[in-house]
């Protein structure tokens, strides 16, 4: 056995397990008690009672998002792009430009126009129908990262804090409320990575199962060909980044991180089953299983282009043809695509034009400049002077935590030699730390809904803090159990006080998170950075 099989991890250990496990020893199945503890996966039997915590959330949630879906009137910020098109993709299958009377040019994938559609054609062209797609989408969110969280930390009550944060997260219940593409952008990316962990479960199983059968020898060969069948999870994985690249193309930035990850995981699964130089044997399965999720991927992008493949219509649809050019079936298509491809990334790259909300990554995190979405001053309010506005802001208690969690985050994940802080960490830069590039090498336009993809994963580093300052070491555990228990108390004290701040301060800013009418003195009292919220 290597000594990375034999190696203690102190990370959030689920208490049952840690209870239950002994830590020397066989456990009487063949299997070394330490390398079944770093084995065994959350124990996902159905359980009633986590269940019943997660739709009260996810309750919360839908409250938030619904309750008035259908105002302000009117389209509001890009939703006069992305509402129309979605509508004329109804009709004609792709954008359409009316004041052309052609085929619209649009530089984004239409899988997430596809989504707003689907609203209007059940709820018809207004306000709810082009804004219930987004809304669901923001309530999906919440139930997988609930479900998510619970299976990271093995606590029902972390999972359920981690889902109440997202829910009352201004910034998500903006975008939840207004059709944007990247509401649906962030909710694929964050299946992705879900459907990731529940298959490096899977697998982690498969060798916990394996090494009890004896079918890992002593010298570390395996001795079976086809180890642990089909990663169904994996491949789900696959078809939701698909999807996510089908939506915004900032999606790419995550394909790396995705297949990084089954590569660490399989090696140090196959380390700690006690295979030699696991992660170089690993290499071959993560390989090639990455390589069917890689076609996947494509495929369900190439999938989300349908109606421009189907109709004759699109922009740059038949260019080879129009360019008096050799134009094969099928072939001529994808090569059409590709061009359409190229001008489209030749835009984005050019695109550095000024505008009065744009900011910068470095700003993000400390909403040093949010964007308004709809502004007003004519409804009415209980006031002479009146003011309507929502406001892409974060909830200012909980985004001004991501900072120092995440800082906190990397010296836990380090100390505690945790796979869950490097998840986290992963998760939240993927979609994040590129832009930073984007910023500095080409001064490009950009805005903080930029970073919603990332929001969850920084809504996870900070319950990962609060979990660590409630859970002590595994070690820790195991010396003294009443010190341990009072730790515990503490901690719910710390999270219970946390929760209940980041709520009063949802409630005191919701108002310019919907557009509510108030008198203007309130609204201008809500802008606690001056000029840089206004």
């Amino acid at each position: 056995m290597t000594s990375a099989a034999t190696a203690q991890t102190d990370g959030l250990a689920s208490p049952a397990i840690a209870q239950a496990t002994p830590t020397t020893g066989d456990d009487g199945g063949g299997v070394p008690a330490i390398v079944r503890r770093r084995l065994v996966p959350w124990d996902d039997r159905f359980d009633g009672y986590s269940w019943l915590a997660t739709g009260f959330v996810v309750a919360i949630a839908a409250l938030v998002r619904l309750v008035g879906l259908a105002d302000p009137k009117g389209l509001v910020f890009d939703e006069v792009y992305y509402a129309t098109d979605a509508y004329d993709m109804l009709s004609r299958g792709i954008e359409w430009d009316e004041k052309t009377g052609g085929p619209a040019y649009v530089v984004h994938p239409p899988l997430g126009k596809w989504a707003i559609a689907l609203g209007e054609a059940v709820f018809g062209n207004n306000e709810f129908g082009w804004r219930i797609s987004a809304a669901v989408a923001g309530i999906l969110s919440v139930l997988i990262l609930t479900r998510l969280a619970t299976r990271l930390f093995g606590s029902v009550i972390l999972g359920c804090a981690a889902g109440l944060l997202l829910a009352l997260d201004g910034f998500h219940v903006v975008m939840s409320r207004t059709s944007l593409l990247d509401i649906f952008l962030q909710l694929f990316i964050l299946a992705a990575f879900a459907a990731l962990v529940l298959d490096r479960d899977h697998r982690r199983r498969h060798w916990l199962g394996a090494i009890a059968k004896g079918r890992v020898q002593a010298t570390g060969r395996v001795v079976f060909a086809f180890p642990g069948g089909v990663p169904w999870w994996r491949l789900a994985a696959a078809l939701m980044l698909g999807c996510a690249v089908g939506v915004k193309w900032s999606a790419l930035y995550v394909l790396p991180v995705f297949f990084l990850l089954v590569w660490l995981w399989e090696g140090g699964a196959q380390r700690t089953a006690g295979i030699r130089w696991g992660y170089v044997k690993s290499l071959p399965y993560a390989f090639g299983w990455s390589l069917i999720a890689a076609v996947i991927i494509l495929a369900t992008y190439l999938a989300a282009w349908s109606g421009w493949f189907i109709t004759d219509d699109g922009y740059f649809r038949h260019w080879l043809a129009d360019s008096n050019r050799s134009e094969p079936p099928v072939i001529g298509a994808l090569i059409n695509l590709w061009h359409y491809h190229q001008e489209a990334f030749g835009f984005h790259n050019q695109l550095v034009t000024k505008h009065p909300y744009q900011s910068w990554p470095w700003q993000w995190l400390l909403l040093g400049r949010p964007v308004a979405f709809f502004w007003s001053g004519d409804l009415p309010c209980d006031a002479p002077s009146c003011a309507s506005e929502v406001l892409l802001l974060g909830t200012p208690i909980l985004w001004w935590s991501f900072v120092p969690a995440t800082l906190a985050l990397i010296w836990f994940g380090i100390a505690r030699r945790d796979w869950r802080a490097l998840f986290i960490l992963a998760g939240a830069m993927a979609n994040y730390a590129p832009w930073f590039y984007f910023a500095i090498a080409e001064g490009r336009t950009m805005f903080s809904f930029y970073i919603l993809p990332s929001v969850p994963f920084f809504v996870l580093a900070v319950v990962y803090v609060l979990g660590a300052i409630m859970t002590p070491t595994f070690a820790a555990q195991r010396a003294d159990a009443e010190l341990s228990l009072e730790r515990r108390k503490v901690g719910a004290v710390v999270l219970g006080v946390y929760l209940i701040l980041v709520a009063v301060c949802f409630w005191y800013f919701y108002p310019i998170f919907v557009g509510q009418p108030i008198p203007y003195a309130d609204w201008s009292a809500r802008m606690w950075l001056g000029s840089r919220w206004i």
